[in-house]
């Protein structure tokens, strides 16, 4: 089964996207900061990241950072409710597939992920 590692500050964003995406038989981590986040990363053998860009402590940019240098393999989708163009810009030059603004569909979050890790091997 696919991991996925749901990062977001708001707790209801996270129980919302990991109650949809469990049903879709995904095994869900969810991180409030980005230490939590880089630990199940290390941890999990995560297999796709679901990121806020404006988290406590680390931002979702320097996220991003740590995860495309240790496995430049695994697909971010950005999450942000500041529509700031040279943030998503910087993300996803820096490797981040996509990103969402919030409020978002989370159906076309889910049909996002379903669609990237279809077919895709489990990370080891």
């Amino acid at each position: 089964m696919k991991r996925l590692l749901i990062v977001d500050d708001q707790q209801g964003i996270r129980l919302l996207l990991n109650e949809v995406l469990k049903k879709e038989g995904y095994i869900t981590y969810l991180a409030a900061n980005g230490v939590e986040a880089l630990r199940y990363a290390e941890e999990e053998a995560i297999d796709c990241v679901l990121l806020d860009m404006k988290i406590p402590g680390m931002d979702g940019i320097e996220i991003l950072k740590h995860l495309k240098e240790k496995w430049p393999q695994i697909p971010v989708f950005m999450m942000t409710a500041y529509g700031e163009l040279n943030v998503v810009q910087e993300a996803l030059e820096l490797g981040a597939i996509r990103y969402f603004t919030k409020p978002f569909d989370i159906f076309e979050v889910r049909d996002e992920v379903n669609k990237t890790l279809k077919g895709q091997t489990n990370r080891q």
